[in-house]
Formats: structure tokens, C-alpha cells, sequence
């Protein structure tokens, strides 16, 4: 298990992560927010304070929450009721208050990694529109009995419209998850792999573009 530890204080942060590697868990240490949301994809877990130098923190958790749904523990030294309740509100997994004890702290977070396998073990992966089936784990595409050739970031574009059918997709999410940088404009490239997606699947209807904003998998021809 990869942890990221996002902790200005030099003192917490060493303590945390000496804690966590003599549990046998991979840990490293960010000082800054904005770290932490152009290495989001690096982790299973989250340890977030909320007094950073560069933003607060319940503003990082509600910018990563619009890229990545890796699981958050906050870890702070804030315990008004108001402060709990805005980072549950805003996408944290859950809410630790300084000092935690470490086996308090490993109890959840073996809590959070048993509820991922359950999530994960109980969903299918396969998706499947009329004669269109798309294959998660195995990463395929078959139309029509027939097996299509995608790229890497052909079938990453794929699986994030068909995990949620009907759902609206931002391309800004697109770019975010995909190209695994909050900060890079990589515009121009989505739309040609879009592009070539669509080309390959042959099915016009089935991706809809919605101006000013993303896609839709409709999962109608």
C-alpha cells in the first residue's frame, strides 16, 4: 500500500511516516498541496492536514475530489464540529484529530483498504450496449463479435464514459485523470483521441459531445 502524507510540520510528518513503514506500508511525505494534486495517481491513501502553506486544506480535498477518488483520511489538528463536517462534506473518507494514536490510525486505515476490496470485488467489469461489450479488466473492445484495437488512452477515455453511463464526463476530468496532471492543458490531445475512439467503434450516437463541457456514453445507436 502506497500512502502519501501531505504535512508541513517536519516533526508530524517524519513521526507518520517512520509510524507507517514499520507497518510495512510505503509512505511519502508532501509538504504542499499543490503536490499532492499533480501526484495524486502515485497513492491508494491520503493523509491530508488542513493547515498548508500554499492553500487550505479542505480547498486541496475539493480540487482532488474533481480528479481522483483515492481515499482520504484528514489528519488535523482543527476539531470544531464546523471543520469535521466541511471535510466530510468535501470528499474525505474520514477525520482524525492530532495527535492520533498510530493504532488508531492503522485501524482505519485497514477499515478504508477493507471497504475498497469489497467495492472493488462486488463490481463487474464488464460493460455491455447491444452489440458493443467492453471488457474493463481485460481492457478489449468488441463490436459486433469483432475485437477493436485501442490505444492506451484510447481505452482509458472509454472506461471512464462506460463506468458511468448517462453521467456527463468533463474533458477537464478527462485530461486530469488520463494525463495524470491537474495543471497540464493537454486539450487538443484529448480531442484526437476522441476522435479516433469514436472512428473505431463505429457506433454514432453512442459518445455524445456536450458543448462547453464533455462526454456522455448514452449507450444508444
Amino acid at each position: 500500500m502506497r500512502i502519501g502524507v501531505v504535512e508541513d510540520d517536519d516533526g508530524v510528518a517524519s513521526a507518520l511516516v517512520d509510524a507507517l513503514e514499520a507497518n510495512r506500508i510505503t509512505a511519502h511525505r508532501m509538504a504542499r498541496g499543490t503536490e499532492l494534486l499533480t501526484r495524486h495517481p502515485d497513492f491508494d491513501l491520503v493523509l491530508l492536514d488542513l493547515g498548508l502553506p500554499d492553500m487550505d486544506g479542505i480547498e486541496v480535498l475539493r480540487r482532488l475530489r474533481q480528479v481522483s477518488a483515492v481515499p482520504v483520511i484528514v489528519l488535523t489538528a482543527r476539531d470544531d464540529e464546523r471543520s469535521v463536517v466541511r471535510g466530510l462534506r468535501n470528499g474525505a473518507d474520514d477525520y482524525l484529530v492530532k495527535p492520533a494514536r498510530i493504532t488508531e490510525l492503522l485501524a482505519r486505515i485497514e477499515a478504508i483498504r477493507r471497504r475498497a476490496q469489497r467495492a472493488s470485488a462486488s463490481s463487474t467489469d464488464l460493460r455491455e450496449f447491444g452489440d458493443v461489450l467492453v471488457d474493463l479488466s481485460g481492457r478489449t473492445l468488441e463490436v459486433g463479435g469483432e475485437q477493436i484495437q485501442l490505444t492506451t488512452k484510447e481505452f482509458q477515455l472509454l472506461a471512464m464514459l462506460v463506468d458511468s453511463p448517462g453521467t456527463a464526463v468533463s474533458r477537464q476530468h478527462m485530461m486530469d485523470h488520463i494525463w495524470g496532471d491537474a495543471f497540464v492543458t493537454v486539450s487538443r490531445s484529448l480531442d484526437v483521441h476522441m476522435t479516433a475512439l469514436r472512428s473505431k467503434i463505429g457506433r454514432p450516437g453512442l459518445i455524445e459531445t456536450i458543448r462547453g463541457f464533455g462526454y456522455r456514453w448514452t449507450g444508444e445507436q
